[in-house]
């Protein structure tokens, strides 16, 4: 059996019925064959004797119309058992498949006012980079290595914007981060705004695993809610926190870096802080973020079901026409006068 089930490509796994129910209609034509009486065709007719003295005949009884054969019984017996089965519902439930998914979200937070023009970044050949080309191209490394994670962009200048939502398609990611540029969200830096809107695509998302990274070379410059704040906030959506700076932390006016600010929010929620001054050391610390967040994942396990009754209902379909043609055959070559005539 299973050898010819795998024939038809319906071996490698198990049968089931979606409606089991449905076998208790087996015996149905046998309960109405004995519930219900035999039917008979009635007509009336006017009896003429003289007519048959003419034609010369003797009133003679019509032969009782032909019984259905033994086999023909057994087809629309087994016809009927087709089409049970076929409401029955049975299916072929495949052996578990295991795939795995990412576990975590991450988003990446990347500062794009004014002040990340500044050419001060050197790279490892000494020439002078841009802060936020060099962030671009720290940022491209590590999405690289951050297979099966759903990563998501936020810049923030201004006001504070998804770039790229939650998703596996690190290809397009890595093509939406390299057209970002400095004032592109406004020259200001809005890190609470940055955070909390963080906060908000974390709770929409079901990942266990939440962490944001939120990369400034600047202070908050009057966010709505305030950076700590905004912090607590995400903390509380189970969202850990690591901040990364980037420039002269002796900067002052407009263009200082708020050191205790960002190692606040980091604190508050279970997270770190990073301060880099070159393009290697910031190479270094998303290594090390890379380190200490290892990717999660989650083991998802399915068995897929492949419907089988089209297999019993074209059973049926056929023994049901051959049956059809069978009786009409018959009452074709019945006698005139039999050809109405039924029976059960």
């Amino acid at each position: 059996m299973t050898a010819l089930l795998d024939r038809f490509g319906l071996g490698a796994g198990q049968l089931a019925l979606d409606h089991p129910w449905a076998l208790l209609l087996l015996p149905l034509p046998l309960l109405l064959r004995w519930l219900l009486p035999p039917w008979h065709d009635q007509q009336r007719a006017l009896r003429l004797p003289g007519l048959q003295r003419l034609a010369g005949e003797a009133a003679r009884p019509l032969p009782p119309a032909p019984r259905p054969r033994l086999w023909q019984t057994a087809l629309a017996l087994l016809a009927w058992a087709l089409l049970v089965l076929a409401v029955a519902g049975p299916v072929r439930i495949e052996p578990p498949v295991t795939r795995q998914s990412s576990g975590r979200d991450l988003m990446l937070a990347l500062d794009l006012s004014g002040s990340m023009e500044t050419q001060d970044f050197a790279a490892p050949d000494g020439t002078r980079l841009t802060r936020v080309a060099a962030a671009q191209g720290v940022l491209r490394d590590f999405i690289a290595r951050r297979k099966g994670d759903r990563i998501g962009l936020i810049v923030f200048g201004s006001a504070a914007f998804v770039l790229a939502p939650f998703s596996d398609d690190h290809e397009t990611l890595l093509a939406l981060l390299a057209e970002t540029a400095p004032r592109m969200a406004g020259p200001q830096t809005m890190i609470g705004e940055a955070i909390g809107l963080a906060a908000q695509n974390f709770e929409k998302a079901a990942a266990r695993g939440r962490l944001l990274v939120l990369l400034t070379d600047g202070n908050d410059t009057g966010s709505k809610v305030p950076p700590l704040r905004a912090a607590q906030i995400a903390a509380g959506l189970g969202v850990r926190i690591h901040t990364v700076s980037m420039g002269d932390p002796q900067a002052v006016g407009e263009a200082a870096l708020d050191i205790p600010t960002l190692e606040g929010i980091a604190q508050a929620a279970g997270g770190r802080h990073f301060h880099a001054t070159d393009r290697a050391s910031l190479e270094g610390i998303y290594a090390e973020i890379d380190r200490i967040e290892p990717q999660v994942f989650d083991s998802i396990s399915s068995r897929p079901r492949t419907p089988l009754f089209p297999w019993p209902l074209g059973g049926f379909a056929l023994l049901a026409a051959v049956l059809h043609l069978l009786g009409a055959t018959r009452r074709l070559r019945a006698p005139p006068g039999q050809a109405g005539a039924g029976r059960a």
